[in-house]
């Protein structure tokens, strides 16, 4: 069993990009997720790397992949991910994605359905469900909150807690610092106009995606993330959906063992 993983980076038209890899043979490339990188699937990768050929790359503008001053866009992952699977000849491939990783993943199998033998989504996003547009208007409004009103909020904290605010202010600040750490994930994600970013969300298309695709979803996750899982499951033609009753989010670090086995029963059958 090769147990080694090689780090490698790459030169594309858009910039640098760095992959891991390891393992042999059935090549499976697997997607990180908005607030994450290729670290996620450490150890997915090092169980699936027994039965197949893995392959994570940093997304470009994440990690150790170049951050171009670019405008970010679901399309242009997808057209660095086929750059990067061109460049190491892989011709058909097994696509796993978590979150934002799956939207791409999703995206590219559309767009090049040939090179694509089967699709694993893990909590996808890319596609609206109801109240998801307040969440966003949340999300937006808390990554582009003022550096002055974030000092402000600190200051008045003695009143905050007065009116029994601390924690729930203090929850929305640590996330806010959470998610600026991945300024490219804000981008795609909160910092496009509202009709590009619906322009590539995949309610309408899902429909056409005909290769298999099996969705992993946690049980104990968010309601929004559930009912994107029940909607991708609902519309794409071959799909199945798997829910793993415990799991709250980030499937890959939390239920590793769990996401490997489905995804090497579902590689091995398609």
């Amino acid at each position: 069993m090769d147990t080694l993983f090689r780090n490698s980076r790459r030169k594309l038209s858009q910039g640098l990009l760095f992959w891991r890899e390891i393992g042999k043979g059935t090549p499976v490339v697997l997607l990180h997720g908005a607030w994450n990188d290729s670290s996620q699937w450490v150890s997915i990768m090092n169980l699936l790397s027994q039965y197949f050929h893995c392959f994570a790359p940093d997304l470009l503008g994440f990690s150790e992949s170049e951050n171009p001053n670019i405008h970010h866009s679901i399309n242009l992952q997808v057209e660095c991910l086929a750059e990067l699977l061109q460049a190491l000849k892989l011709e058909k491939i097994y696509l796993v994605g978590d979150s934002l990783g799956a939207w791409i993943a999703a995206s590219y199998a559309l767009k090049y359905p040939e090179q694509v033998s089967g699709l694993a989504l893990l909590e996808p996003e890319g596609v609206k469900v109801a109240e998801e547009e307040q969440n966003w208007h949340k999300m937006q409004r808390l990554v582009n909150f003022s550096p002055l009103v974030v000092k402000l909020l600190r200051l008045l904290t003695p009143l905050i807690k007065l009116i029994g605010w601390e924690q729930k202010i203090t929850e929305n600040l640590q996330l806010r610092q959470k998610l600026l750490q991945y300024p490219t994930a804000c981008q795609l994600l909160f910092n496009r106009k509202q009709p590009e970013i619906e322009a590539e969300l995949l309610n309408n298309r899902l429909y056409s995606l005909e290769v298999p695709c099996l969705i992993l979803q946690g049980g104990q996750d968010t309601a929004n993330a559930q009912a994107k899982s029940n909607t991708y499951a609902r519309m794409i033609p071959k799909a199945e959906l798997k829910i793993i009753a415990h799991g709250e989010n980030n499937l890959p670090e939390s239920c590793a063992g769990i996401v490997v086995g489905y995804i090497r029963d579902f590689v091995k059958e398609n």
